[in-house]
């Protein structure tokens, strides 16, 4: 009876939390009929669990985490899944990005096809996104608002989200399974609990200076600062 009553609340849990974090994470007022986060992060709930807690396990994390971070790097094409239940981030997987139009250098303006750069949060969730499921990221943040306002650009852009299907201009394309399990995890924690890092390199391995050729000082310091912030997500060294 005990190790039933265990495996029982090992579901009731994160349920709790859907509820509990069901205003702050959902998106804007929807009409009637349409899907919601919760309803979603119910439906999927099963199907993702059984997909991520083995590396969980694997990592050494315990399920479900407190805090996500998810780390975009534009030149592999990848998005890394870390995780952490206090102080210390743990690698949990990697994502292909299936789809993200177009170059090193951050988004500048509507209509550049740019992915943005820097450290970003999760606004709101879209559980009836054209694209599968949806994650609107907070671009343009203060950050972008003031260098536009320096240069006297007022039409930054918006509307940048992780999603699922193969295809983007601006955003990243996940494709479905990837994007379920990004979404779930958001609606389970909660919007605050999730943050972006998006970096044109991985400055884990290379550094600033190498990539800063014919690039404005502004651009220069901002990637300095994502590298400070790559820091923090280092893998750890597993005993032989």
């Amino acid at each position: 009876m005990g190790r039933r009553v265990s495996k029982i609340c090992r579901w009731i849990f994160p349920l709790l939390l859907v509820a509990a974090a069901g205003p702050a994470a959902a998106s804007p007022a929807q009409p009637a009929g349409l899907r919601t986060v919760d309803g979603v992060v119910a439906e999927l709930l099963d199907k993702v669990v059984s997909r991520l807690q083995p590396r969980f396990q694997f990592a050494g994390l315990a399920w479900p985490p407190r805090e996500i971070s998810l780390v975009a790097l534009k030149d592999a094409r990848r998005l890394e899944l870390w995780a952490r239940n206090d102080e210390e981030w743990f690698f949990i997987r990697d994502y292909r990005i299936k789809g993200m139009s177009g170059t090193a250098g951050p988004k500048l303006k509507e209509g550049d096809r740019q992915v943005p750069e820097g450290l970003y949060d999760i606004e709101w969730l879209n559980p009836n996104s054209a694209f599968h499921l949806s994650l609107k990221i907070n671009y343009p943040n203060e950050s972008d608002l003031r260098q536009a306002r320096l240069e006297g650009r007022s039409d930054v852009g918006n509307n940048i989200f992780i999603h699922g299907k193969d295809v983007s201009r601006g955003c990243l394309a996940m494709g479905d399974n990837a994007v379920e399990e990004l979404f779930v995890l958001a609606g389970l924690l909660g919007k605050e609990n999730v943050t972006v890092l998006i970096s044109p390199l991985d400055y884990r391995s290379v550094p600033v200076h190498e990539a800063a050729a014919e690039q404005p000082a502004w651009v220069v310091e901002r990637n300095r600062r994502i590298a400070a912030n790559l820091k923090t997500f280092q893998p750890r060294r597993r005993d032989p």
